[in-house]
């Protein structure tokens, strides 16, 4: 079957919280834009059964609901959703290609949202009650939920014992199943000495799950003893699983720069290695990963391609256009030299306007457009013939140095 091919302005990768929010940005402003989700829309999100702390929800939203809204709003503003899994995908071009089973998308931008999802215990019955039936994540997320409850905890790391300790201030007993001996855990010294000090919480040492059980939603958990073989059934009314996080970003190793775990490496602008590639949301490197964390993201990605898409334009027809020599004044608004030079620079250009083309790039906002002239620091003048830099000055010029470069460069080149 030979597969058809649909061109897009922005590719996004994933339809999480982050994934949404950058569509919303990109479809608002009139960007032809596709989410490409493998499931259902809302990620991560969807598997917390209350969310308290999205502002603008005082009463609570349910994970599943909040995204919907999230999706209605993309849609709205001309997003396409397509659930399918994307099964490779070349970013280092300067059109990105991302494939699915049936379809290869193109567009001259691509945000990474794809997120991550928790590590499992791979314990029997597991799949039977994640999605609000007893399993959860995040105890920022679901910890009214379970006020006045019991709850256990699995894993003894630095967020699994202070999430515990957080879920104490709702719920009645917090059990921790850890897999070390009594009295060791792996979490900082700080929080060692907080959670053996507080009542509500309960040590099972030596201990892996080993079953889930329940009806409708999860009533017991089944522990095994790692020394004894011994099954140890702790009744709760909900779980939290705290033994790590994997990034859903194996497609893209060897082209988007990730640190050690996986994650991607991004600036503030959401900018990875890759120009035209951004990456937001729990896919990112990244101190803390919640909805509101990956709205703000995503907000700033879809904001910077945007602004991406008008600087590739700009730079393409404007800067590179061949129809005239091209002078590029680079200046950066905060320097006093390069708001001086701007005066020479305007002052030359009305004298050679009908032969050469002016453009003015701002280091201060545009440093990455100045590097691709060759340009490094402001103020400094790029001459352009044919599309192509010839020579490029940097620093202040006297009028009649200004004149007698950019004159003796296109009459060599000429």
């Amino acid at each position: 079957m030979t597969k058809k091919t649909e061109a897009y302005d922005v590719i996004v990768i994933g339809g999480g919280s982050a994934g949404l929010t950058a569509a919303i940005y990109t479809g608002r402003a009139r960007l032809k834009t596709i989410v490409l989700e493998q499931q259902l829309c809302g990620g991560l999100a969807t598997y917390t059964h209350e969310i308290e702390n999205y502002p603008g929800f005082p009463e609570g939203a349910t994970g599943t609901d909040l995204m919907k809204l999230f999706e209605r709003q993309a849609k709205r503003f001309g997003v396409k959703v397509k659930l399918s899994q994307v099964t490779s995908a070349d970013l280092t071009a300067e059109t990105k290609t991302v494939e699915t089973y049936r379809v290869t998308y193109e567009a001259p931008v691509v945000i990474l949202a794809t997120g991550g999802k928790p590590r499992l215990t791979g314990a029997k019955n597991e799949e039977d009650f994640l999605f609000d039936k007893g399993i959860s994540f995040c105890a920022t997320c679901d910890a009214a939920y379970y006020t006045d409850k019991e709850v256990l905890v699995i894993g003894s790391g630095d967020a699994a014992i202070e999430e515990a300790m957080f879920l104490t201030k709702f719920a009645t007993r917090v059990h921790i199943s850890v897999i070390h001996d009594e009295g060791i855990v792996d979490a900082n010294k700080v929080a060692q000495e907080k959670a053996f000090k507080n009542p509500k919480l309960n040590f099972i040492w030596n201990t892996m799950v080993d079953e889930y059980q329940g009806e409708e939603r999860l009533e017991t958990v089944v522990l095994k003893n790692l020394k004894t073989g011994a099954r140890l059934p702790v009744e709760v009314d909900g779980c939290f699983l705290f033994i790590g996080y994997l990034p859903q970003t194996q497609i893209f190793e060897g082209s988007v720069e990730m640190n050690d775990r996986g994650y991607i490496a991004t600036n503030e602008d959401m900018e990875t290695n890759l120009p035209g590639v951004f990456a937001c949301g729990d896919v990112r490197v990244k101190t803390l990963r919640q909805v509101a964390t990956a709205v703000g993201d995503a907000a700033i990605a879809g904001f910077m391609a945007e602004r991406y898409i008008d600087d590739k334009e700009f730079f393409e027809e404007d800067i590179l256009q061949k129809e005239r020599p091209g002078l590029v004044y680079c200046w950066d608004p905060t320097s006093a030299d390069s708001r001086e030079f701007m005066g020479t620079v305007e002052e030359f250009v009305k004298a050679v306007a009908d032969r050469v083309k002016f453009s003015r790039v701002d280091f201060y906002k545009n440093a990455r457009m100045a590097q691709r002239l060759g340009i490094s620091s402001a103020p400094a003048v790029a001459i352009l013939l044919d599309g192509q830099v010839q020579k490029v000055v940097e620093g202040v010029m006297e009028p009649d140095e200004l004149k007698d470069v950019v004159e003796a460069t296109i009459k060599t080149t000429a």
